[in-house]
């Protein structure tokens, strides 16, 4: 276990000096299931695990759900070596941000991909990501990078940021895990009561509502945005914040109902504001008049 700056950048250029390739694991603790997948994946693919284990405040734009936010430091450290991590960095404020509370005076915004959605509720929020994870890049160096599909906009932003600055990084996105009843693994839902716990899973039915009327033929988006907030809606517990349908490559709005899709909703159930995502491709339909062979478009959605 390292807290410190320096410790930790020594450390992992240290393993590289000895021919050893590095996966970082960036985390904000309280871990589960979700992230002990991205500790495994990276341990059979690297030779040395480190992750980090920082709660960050940049990215909080209220102090209630700061403080709320879980710890256990101990409890993820032990998680963490049992998945298979070699080094957890575990720094305080203090150590990554000098002279916190007061800001630092360099931040770093990532431009298109951070304004819409979860940027649009939570103002502020990716400068606040993007910020730490620039600094954590920097301190690692070079390395192969953890992250889940859960979080799919702010996958997206990591992405542009390591391109965009010519990073040493290489992402690697993991594909959500999900709790036997559906439920996007997430370390708020420790903060849901039972009857709250319940409702959460109106998330996941109303991506599934979502893709099963676009695998059944339903091509207009506006159509299939309400029936999923209409399944959302139907729990008086959930308050929904936005289903949209986006480009999965740019999160630009879908144009049309093709291509590599993105289904992503946000809800507040109790206190609680949780997200999830679905991915679908979906072939071009032919224009009216075009011959099309039967079976044709037979199995034309793909659930990503």
């Amino acid at each position: 276990m390292i807290d410190s700056v320096a410790g930790f950048a020594e450390a992992l250029e240290s393993e590289r000096a000895c021919g050893r390739r590095v996966g970082l694991v960036p985390t904000m603790g309280a871990l589960h299931t979700g992230h002990c997948s991205l500790i495994e994946r990276a341990a059979a693919e690297c030779d040395l695990v480190a992750m980090t284990l920082f709660v960050n405040p940049l990215q909080f734009g209220d102090t209630a759900d700061l403080a709320a936010y879980p710890r256990d430091l101990d409890g993820d450290v032990t998680v963490a070596g049992t998945s298979g991590a070699d080094i957890v960095f575990a720094p305080s404020v203090e150590e990554m941000y000098p002279g916190f509370p007061t800001p630092p005076s360099s931040s770093v915004h990532v431009a298109g991909v951070s304004e819409r959605l979860e940027g649009a509720s939570r103002p502020g929020h990716f400068d606040g990501v993007a910020t730490v994870v620039a600094k954590l890049f920097s301190i690692a160096g070079r390395c192969r990078a953890y992250f889940g599909e859960k979080d799919f906009q702010q996958l997206a932003v990591v992405r542009t940021l390591a391109r965009e600055l010519c990073l040493p990084v290489e992402i690697v996105a993991c594909p959500t895990v999900r709790e036997p009843d559906g439920l996007a693994m997430s370390s708020r839902n420790v903060r849901l009561s039972p009857a709250e716990r319940k409702a959460a899973l109106g998330l996941h039915r109303g991506l599934d509502v979502g893709l099963r009327a676009l695998r059944g033929g339903e091509r207009d988006i506006d159509v299939v945005k309400g029936l999923i907030r209409a399944e959302m809606a139907a729990s008086p517990l959930v308050q929904c914040d936005y289903a949209e349908i986006v480009e999965a490559q740019t999160l630009l709005p879908a144009s049309s109902a093709a291509g590599d899709l993105r289904l992503l909703v946000a809800a507040k159930v109790g206190p609680v504001r949780l997200i999830d995502n679905e991915g679908i491709v979906l072939e071009p339909v032919p224009p009216e008049g075009t011959f099309v062979p039967a079976g044709a478009l037979a199995g034309t959605g793909k659930e990503r």
